[in-house]
């Protein structure tokens, strides 16, 4: 029986994350209990959010090089006005999910490349995180730290988070109709505009979705940290770009897998865990992650291409 390209997407993953979950056990076998779970992934759930906010502009074909100056920003708010004056809080987050959109409809309007305007966004979300805490503290946020900290039975907070964001994002995504249309969009725009859909709607709804993905991300952040820097989350950029092609994911064409950009998210957390256990010096494992995912991306190319035989016979 022929596999799908949509099954190769989600089957090189998980058989990435089950293959570094074994090493693991393997390395550690104590880290076969709720315990050990819970700290192989205990930051999965940020780097899952990030890497969905991350997906759904790669969904319109764009990049966003601003992804972890980002995160941060939302994480120095979260642990000064969200904890002191949640109001203000909240009116500053929603008017950076506002910046968003806007970002999108500008790039689209006057036909900017993204990858120079999110990276200039960098340099802004960077410098609203340091006025707002110059240096490393802040409160997190009661309920934002007893949500990240709660233990339900049998399985890690992370990894049922982990499990619901992907169902949500999967029926977000693949199945309502906005979804429909930011796939659309950067599918074939032209074919969207002939159906009588707004192209600019779509982008701004997509970037704004992806602001809110990367709000809760941070909030996240800090509720597992307890307090915050402007340089938290400066990884997640280039994290949530590896999560997305990882889990089955295309810089263009509108091909993405929200179910498979959580298990790429899980993998990337499990990896450093790998590393450490290795005992790689940490100044190694951003390579050695990189070197993961170049094997990954082998492995699915040539999956890709025996199909492509396959269907050609």
């Amino acid at each position: 029986m022929r596999i799908s390209t949509d099954m190769l997407r989600i089957a090189v993953p998980v058989a990435s994350l089950l293959l570094l979950l074994a090493g693991v056990f393997y390395l550690q076998p104590r880290a076969m209990s709720y315990n050990g779970l819970n700290l192989l992934f205990n930051l999965a759930v940020p780097i899952a959010l990030a890497t969905i906010a991350q997906m759904l502009i790669m969904a319109v074909n764009d990049l966003d090089l601003s992804m972890g100056t980002f995160v941060s920003f939302v994480a120095c708010v979260a642990a000064t006005y969200l904890h002191d004056t949640p109001i203000l809080g909240v009116l500053v987050l929603l008017g950076a999910i506002a910046t968003y959109a806007a970002l999108g409809v500008i790039i689209y309007l006057r036909d900017l490349p993204s990858i120079v305007v999110t990276l200039g966004m960098s340099f802004v979300w960077g410098g609203l995180a340091v006025l707002i805490l110059p240096a490393p503290g802040g409160t997190a946020p009661e309920w934002a730290r007893a949500v990240m900290i709660s233990k339900p039975p049998l399985v890690p907070m992370a990894i049922i988070a982990s499990v619901l964001l992907a169902v949500f994002a999967h029926l977000l995504i693949m199945r309502s109709s906005l979804g429909v249309l930011i796939r659309g969009v950067g599918g074939n725009q032209r074919s969207v505009q002939r159906a009588g859909w707004s192209v600019i709607a779509a982008r701004a709804s997509a970037y704004a979705l992806a602001a809110c993905f990367a709000v809760a991300a941070g909030i996240c952040l800090v509720g597992l940290t307890t307090s915050a820097d402007a340089n938290i989350a400066l990884r997640y950029t280039l994290l949530s770009i590896a999560g997305v092609i990882l889990g089955g994911g295309e810089f263009t064409g509108g091909r993405i897998s929200p179910v498979g950009a959580v298990i790429g998210a899980l993998t990337l957390t499990l990896a450093g865990s790998f590393l450490s256990f290795l005992r790689i010096s940490p100044d190694w494992q951003i390579g050695a992650q990189g070197g993961i995912l170049i094997i990954v991306l082998a492995v699915r190319l040539l999956l890709n291409r025996l199909e492509s035989k396959g269907g050609a016979r």
